[in-house]
Formats: structure tokens, sequence, C-alpha cells
């Protein structure tokens, strides 16, 4: 007899606290990746290990149903960079059951027959019939339920979350990604749209920037957001995931009011000052804060153009889908963007379609908005800005 106990606590700040434990096991780290301040609430779990030096933690998990974030995203992120040898810790044992890049890269993670690489327990107390039925009937029911079966019973990330009335745009989205930031398309475009909308407090403001490749004539696409410090603590189910966003680089948490536009007006100046700037794309509503920032950095008003919104949007909306399929549109592979046009739901109106806040719910899509604005002024095929001469000699 040891005298051991057990005792099972629900994952609440109220109850871990103070808790002094020699072994800590938290099951289905994924779920705490959607809560808001689940960090501090683990730190609390298993803060009595400092007076126990003999101690453990035991994290278990599957991967996520949607693209992995808070918490959950920094322990598998820093298991993974152990493993590989990116951080030394002999105090950390990463055991993780996931298929080698090349076949993530090939896809062939994606096939029935290798399952077993990943389930070390099928055919014992994983039942073999079992899993190939489920998998077979998960990829008869479509992409949506596919990847959830695959996230729960291979570890297949999900980098985009893919439902049934999504856009059509997204089943292309991942493929499209590549390396490109707002320098590549200042470097290699000779012509550069900009998208602008959302903006309120409890709302995102998102800019997105298309440029022209001068050589191959591609799309190139990059995005960042803004989010006020209300925004943070009324979506207080999103603070984890805005969280992430900022630490990659892909969004700015503001405190100043009027601090967010003054930064969408400093990108703008840069695009203008090298001459690439045809013209900027903006919802005509609740706009006057934006057109006094882009004032004030010397932006001509002439350059500021209203898009209509709406069933108006249409003709944007199926122009990116098109460009994508065909592959010509390319984008900065951003954390920002795969979970906005994850979370984008289309609303058929009539004969057109209609990609609307209302429709996704409490999904953000403002900087899938500002990209449909900037694919509208860059379907009308834009002059180049800036003249380029040649010489020849005699």
């Amino acid at each position: 007899m040891t005298d051991t106990t057990l005792k099972v606590v629900a994952a609440d700040p109220n109850t871990v606290s103070g808790i002094k434990s020699v072994g800590t096991l938290i099951d289905e780290l994924w779920l705490f990746g959607k809560q808001y301040k689940a960090e501090d609430m683990l730190r609390e779990a298993i803060g009595g290990l400092a007076s126990r030096p003999e101690g453990f933690v035991v994290y278990t998990t599957t991967q996520s149903n949607e693209p992995p974030a808070g918490v959950f995203r920094q322990k598998l992120q820093y298991a993974r960079d152990v493993r590989d040898g990116k951080i030394h810790d002999p105090h950390f044992l990463p055991v993780i059951f996931e298929h080698p890049p090349e076949m993530v890269e090939s896809g062939a993670h994606l096939l029935m027959e290798n399952l077993a690489m990943v389930n070390p327990n099928l055919g014992y107390s994983v039942d073999e019939a079992f899993l190939y039925r489920e998998y077979r009937k998960a990829r008869e029911a479509g992409e949506e339920a596919f990847r959830g079966f695959m996230s729960k019973h291979a570890n297949v990330e999900i980098g985009l979350a893919l439902r049934s009335d999504r856009w059509a745009g997204a089943d292309f989205w991942e493929q499209q990604g590549r390396r490109v930031s707002l320098d590549d398309i200042l470097q290699r475009a000779d012509v550069v749209t900009v998208g602008i909308d959302g903006g309120g407090l409890d709302d995102l403001l998102g800019m997105y920037v298309t440029g022209r490749d001068r050589e191959t004539r591609e799309w190139l696409g990059w995005g960042h957001a803004w989010a006020h410090e209300t925004a943070v603590v009324r979506r207080k189910s999103e603070a984890s995931r805005f969280q992430d966003l900022v630490a990659c680089g892909d969004m700015t948490i503001v405190r100043r009011v009027g601090d967010d536009t003054a930064e969408v007006a400093e990108y703008v100046r840069r695009i203008h000052e090298a001459e690439l700037l045809d013209h900027i794309g903006i919802d005509p509503s609740g706009v006057g804060q934006i057109l006094d920032s882009l004032a004030e950095a010397g932006i001509p008003d002439g350059i500021v153009v209203g898009i209509s919104q709406g069933w108006k949007l249409g003709g944007a909306i199926k122009t990116t889908e098109r460009k994508l399929a065909e592959g010509v549109l390319v984008h900065g592979d951003q954390p920002l963007m795969a979970w906005c046009v994850g979370n984008a739901r289309v609303e058929p109106k009539g004969n057109a379609i209609l990609i609307t806040k209302q429709a996704s719910g409490r999904g953000k899509i403002d900087p899938l908005m500002a990209l449909f604005n900037a694919v509208s002024l860059m379907s009308l095929n834009p002059e180049p800005k800036k003249k380029e001469y040649a010489v020849f000699f005699i």
C-alpha cells in the first residue's frame, strides 16, 4: 500500500488551483486550445511540481478537428521541435505518431493502408475492421467528414477548416500557398491593388495586397489584420487564436483607436512610394477614419474606390475562385488567411452567391473580404504604374 490517491478534476481555474500532485495527466489537450486563458489554467494545475522534483506531467491528445490553436498549438510545436532536435530538453519526452513530411507532401498519409503507421494499437485495442469501415464512410461523406476522421484517427493536422457550405475557393487555397511577403510583392509586381475591410471596435480591420508579377503575370497576395483590445476581451472564444496570429506576425493588437488605420496607411504609403499602387478598394460604409489616415499619409483621394458589397461582389468572388483553381493566384500561406477562408460561408441568393459576415456567424472573414476588394480592382487589368524603358546600343 502506498496510500496514493487519484483525483479527477474539471478543467476550470476554480478546481485546479492549489493542487500539489506528484503526477498530472492532462487528457485531450486539443480542447484546451479553444479555451480562453487555458495557459494560465494549466500553469495552476502543474504549479505544485515546483515543490515536488520527482513529479511529472503527461499530455495526451488527438489532433484538433480545427487548425491547432492556443496552448495546444504551443505544446505541439514544442514537442515537434524537441523531437527534431531544434530544442534541447532532456526532461521532455515527445511521443508523437505522425506521418513523415515526405508522405504528407505526396498525400500518401491519406491512404487507408497507411493508417497503421500512426495507430500502434491497430489490431489490438483498436478494431481494424471498424476503423477501415469508418474510413470508407468518411471518404464517401465528403471532405469535411474525411478531414475530421483523419484528424482523430491518423493525427492529420487540419490546416483549413472545410465545411459543407464552404466557399468554393477554399478547396484550392492550401495548394496555392507559397512564401510570399509584402516585400516580395513590391519587388516582383508591376502594379498593386489594395483591399480594406472592417474596423469596428469588436471587429477586425483587414487589409489585403494583390500584386501582378511583371514576368509570369501571376497574382501575388499578402494580408494582415488589426484588432483593438476590446475585440480580444469581447471575443474570448477567439482570444487564443488572436494570440497565435499575433505571434506569427499576421495580426496586430492595438490599444489606441486609430493606430490600426494609421498602420494600414503606412503600408499603403510604402506601395505608393514604390510607384506600384493602382487603386485602393474599400467597403463604402464606415470609411471615415480610414480615409483620414490615408490622407495624412499623403495618398491622393482619387486612388480610393468604393467597392459595392453583397451580390455585387459576386464577380470578384468567382474571379478569385477561378484564379485559385487555375493556379495563377499565389498567396503567402498565412495562418490568418487560412482561418478566414475556413470561416467563410456561402449563401445563395437567386443566381448569385454571397459571402457575408452574417452568413459566416462569429467566424472572422474581414481579411478575406479585403482580398475580394483587391481582386475587384486587379480584375480590371490595370496598367503598370512604373514606366519601364529599354536601352538599345547600335
